[in-house]
C-alpha cells in the first residue's frame, strides 16, 4: 500500500433476502465480463437468478468494499457430508483486488465450520485456474444447466484439508 494511503474497508456479511435482485445482476455482470455474447447471457439468466428464499435457506455471504457490494458466494448442500459453491461472483470493476479470494476462503472456512467434509464447484471454465490456485482439484465435467452441449469443469476441494 502506498505511503499515506488509507486502508480500504471491507467486510463480508450475510446476505439479506431482500438482495436477491440486485446479487442477480452482479453475478450477470460478472458472468458477462468473460466475454459472452447475448444468446449465451439469456440461455443462462436463469440458472444465475437468486431469489429471496435461496438467500434465506442457504449460507449465502457478501464482500462489502468501501459500502459497496463488491461480489458474494453461495453454499447449498448436497448431502451431510458435501457442499457446493454454486455461485462466487465478483464485479468486473472489483476483479483483481483480491476479493475473490477472501471470498473463497470465508466459503471454506464457513463449509469447514457447518461440518462438511468436501466444497463441489461446477465451475466456468474461465474461472477454473482460479478455483485451482485456491486448492480445488479437477474431479471431472459436467453438464452445463442452461447450455445444451456445454460441460463445465467439477472440482472438489477437500475440506479436511484445506
Amino acid at each position: 500500500m502506498p505511503e499515506g494511503a488509507a486502508a480500504e474497508r471491507v467486510e463480508i456479511r450475510r446476505a439479506e433476502p431482500g438482495e436477491a435482485e440486485a446479487l442477480t445482476a452482479l453475478s450477470l455482470r460478472s458472468k458477462a465480463s468473460w466475454g459472452y455474447d447475448e444468446s449465451f447471457m439469456a440461455a443462462a439468466a436463469a440458472e444465475l437468478a437468486l431469489s429471496p428464499e435461496r438467500l434465506a435457506r442457504y449460507p449465502a455471504y457478501v464482500l462489502e468494499a468501501e459500502g459497496r457490494v463488491a461480489g458474494f458466494y453461495l453454499l447449498e448442500p448436497i448431502d451431510e457430508r458435501e457442499v457446493e459453491l454454486s455461485a462466487l461472483f465478483v464485479e468486473p470493476d472489483a476483479i483483481g483486488r483480491g476479493y475473490g479470494r477472501r471470498l473463497m476462503e470465508h466459503a471454506i472456512t464457513t463449509a469447514k465450520r457447518l461440518g462438511y467434509r468436501a466444497m463441489l464447484v461446477h465451475s466456468d471454465p474461465n474461472a477454473e485456474p482460479f478455483y485451482r490456485a485456491m486448492g480445488a482439484e479437477l474431479i471431472g465435467t459436467v453438464p452445463s444447466g442452461s447450455i445444451p452441449g456445454r460441460t463445465l469443469p467439477l472440482l472438489r476441494v477437500d475440506l479436511e484439508h484445506a
